[in-house]
């Protein structure tokens, strides 16, 4: 019990836990029509993401909570904004089912091979690490055209919506195989 609270003590994660508590804040500021706050919120999300991976490592402060809790945080907070974007009219409903398809199709295998397997390699792959970015761009381009469009924001609203449907359906894929590669791996299948 002492391990888990010095491990949620830890500076990254409180900063994880810091980005979980902005994602209301966020989402009711777009339902408030609050584009420039949102898109405040939401750079403000991913400094603090990109700090707690820094200080876990320049600190020495990795733990299995953040390894765990750090994806979890932002595969929510994305998920909820595609879903509130889409409910505000500014997201397409197949881009959304796409990306909290794949999403919670990845929270759930991952849960249940978590629970009845030995398997604990969940690290993203360079795929979907690349979705990431492409749906971080999304997202940021489609908060910031409501407020401020030049026809680079719209370009690249464009571009990086696109490579989110390419990205989501090619990433999905290829966590579904690897996942089915893992299950089938000798030591997993000795299990059973």
């Amino acid at each position: 019990m002492l391990e888990a609270m010095n491990d949620f003590r830890a500076t990254p994660n409180l900063l994880t836990f810091f980005r979980l508590c902005i994602v209301p804040f966020l989402v009711l500021a777009v339902l408030d029509g609050h584009f420039q706050a949102a898109f405040a919120l939401f750079v403000l999300a991913g400094v603090t993401d990109a700090l707690d991976g820094l200080l876990a490592r320049v600190l020495h402060q990795r733990t299995m909570l953040g390894q765990y809790l750090d994806p979890v945080v932002d595969k929510l907070m994305l998920s909820t904004l595609f879903l509130v974007l889409h409910h505000e009219g500014l997201l397409s409903l197949r881009v959304t089912v796409l990306v909290f398809a794949r999403d919670l199709g990845i929270l759930v295998v991952g849960a249940v091979l978590f629970a009845t397997t030995s398997i604990r390699n969940f690290k993203p792959s360079i795929f979907g690490k690349s979705n990431t970015v492409a749906q971080i761009l999304a997202l940021a381009s489609v908060i910031l055209s409501q407020t401020w469009h030049p026809a680079w924001v719209l370009t690249l609203r464009q571009w990086s919506l696109s490579a989110t449907v390419v990205l989501t359906l090619f990433s999905g894929f290829h966590y579904a195989w690897r996942a089915v590669r893992q299950i089938g791996a000798p030591e997993v299948a000795g299990q059973g």
